[in-house]
């Protein structure tokens, strides 16, 4: 079943239990249908307590498993995952608008392939060695909490919960409340994996309530947070009394250089789909494409072409290949970019504001591309989050890294060309994470931000090292 029966729940100290008094509830939303799905319960500060204390009383156990014990005990996880693999896809779809297809063959693969590769990484890591005479150790860091966002919802749980598990850990999770049901879905699956009592918890609620106290509770010893800058920046003040470490996976506005060598057709095609992917919910979306300027004409036609191709519809149909943004809070907030766009003179090559063609409700945006950008331009500069692109021309190669870079973000970067040029340019970018021709997903290279994008990587053992303190015990002597 894609709905849990447990959303009016919280799952704390290895049973699901009722929120204490005080706690409200909200209605989940389907974007594609703006229904009513289910109800949600909503913690208090006295829930994220619970929680983790919980968490606090079963560290001293959990932390000394011996580290293959932790590793089965996340393989278990993905097993039973895998068995429930269609229920998470389905939960996807219909708390985020995500194409059916999409939510399967992303958003729901996601999650599999970073605990997949989170284990693997588990076997290689070097968790402890020798240095002259000390001896080196990495351990646990303690309790975790772990706030994650809406757009890539498994994403982000897998990618906080498998290395916090693996590193020794015991964690207490909020997922976003406007995207709950996968994450209520993966506590069932923690609790049937045999997760010990209080290692893993789950308190569903806002992010000024139940975020606010989970960052700046003294039992916790690390928080990991994934979503805006401007929330990020609070979980870091909230955090900041206590020292606790901090870890923020942010904003972003990705630039995309083609290159002069490029294949400018197959570049730009793959830049708007690159752009477009996830409805624009991304916060390493390559939304700001550059093109040399005696092929901007050219760029954009192909852009149209390209955006128009798009099928925006019912997430439930095989052919559609964008779903709704999440909510209308997002919705007007993007209408208003768009608007901004045609306002300060960018050349509305396709898309536009209002509803698609044929849609009378849910929040869909038109996939919307503009032409003749300027650095300046609001949507150049600002986050929009939805399938909204912004194309740049330039004169030089140099001219497009300095623009690329003039931005408060830096999660990540692209490149189009010849391989030879694409890495040259990749090195002056400033940038966490430089993808050279649209190449795979590598779930074992390091993710996360430069600048206001974030600090601190995921991914495999860099995610496990995120979670881990180092130890050096001098003196130890040979080993």
């Amino acid at each position: 079943m894609a709905i849990s029966a447990h959303l009016g729940q919280f799952y704390i100290n290895g049973a699901w239990v009722d929120p204490l008094p005080g706690a409200t509830s909200m209605g989940v939303e389907n974007p594609a249908t703006e229904e009513i799905i289910a109800k949600l319960a909503l913690g208090t500060e006295a829930d994220a307590d619970a929680a983790i204390m919980a968490a606090r009383a079963a560290f001293d156990a959990y932390t000394v498993w011996p580290v293959a014990d932790r590793i089965a005990l996340v393989q278990r996880i993905l097993d039973i995952y895998n068995e429930r693999y269609e229920e998470f896809a389905q939960a996807m779809s219909l708390e985020m608008g995500a194409p059916l297809a999409w939510a399967r063959s992303a958003q729901a693969w996601a999650g599999q392939v970073h605990i997949e590769s989170t284990i693997q990484a588990a076997k290689d890591f070097k968790w402890e060695h020798q240095r002259g005479n000390s001896r080196i150790v990495h351990e646990g860091i303690g309790v975790a909490a772990l706030i994650t966002p809406w757009n890539w919802p498994m994403n982000q749980i897998a990618c906080k919960v498998a290395p916090a598990l693996i590193a020794g850990c015991t964690m207490v999770l909020k997922p976003s409340e406007i995207a709950p049901l996968s994450g209520a879905l993966f506590a069932e699956v923690c609790d049937a994996a045999g997760v010990p009592a209080g290692v893993f918890n789950l308190v569903n609620g806002t992010g000024p309530v139940v975020g606010a106290r989970m960052s700046a509770h003294p039992e916790v010893d690390m928080v990991s947070f994934t979503g805006s800058t401007r929330a990020g920046t609070a979980v870091a003040a909230a955090a900041a009394p206590t020292v606790k470490r901090v870890a923020q996976e942010l904003g972003g506005k990705s630039a995309n250089i083609i290159l002069p060598s490029a294949d400018l057709a197959a570049a730009v095609a793959g830049g708007v789909e690159g752009c477009f992917g996830n409805t624009g919910q991304s916060c390493d979306a390559p939304t700001r494409m550059f093109v040399p300027r005696v092929s901007h004409d050219t760029a954009l036609e192909i852009a149209r072409e390209t955006a128009e191709a798009m099928v925006t519809g019912d997430p439930r149909s095989p052919d559609t290949t964008l779903g709704p943004v999440i909510s209308r809070i997002q919705f007007d907030k993007i209408q208003g970019l768009i608007q901004k766009g045609i306002d300060e003179g960018a050349t509305l090559v396709t898309g536009g504001t209002g509803l698609p063609t044929g849609l009378n409700r849910g929040y869909y945006v038109r996939p919307t591309v503009f032409g003749n950008v300027t650095p300046d331009m609001t949507i150049s500069r600002e986050e929009i989050f939805g399938p909204v692109l912004a194309i740049l021309p330039y004169d030089t190669v140099d001219e497009a890294v300095a623009m690329a870079n003039d931005t408060v973000y830096g999660l990540a970067a692209y490149v189009q060309g010849p391989l030879p040029e694409a890495r040259a340019v990749a090195r002056r970018l400033r940038a966490g994470t430089v993808n050279l021709n649209y190449p795979d997903w590598d779930t074992f290279a390091p993710f996360g931000g430069y600048k206001q994008s974030g600090n601190g990587r995921e991914y495999a053992d860099w995610g496990i090292a995120d979670f881990c303190e180092v130890k050096g015990i001098v003196g130890y002597g040979e080993a």
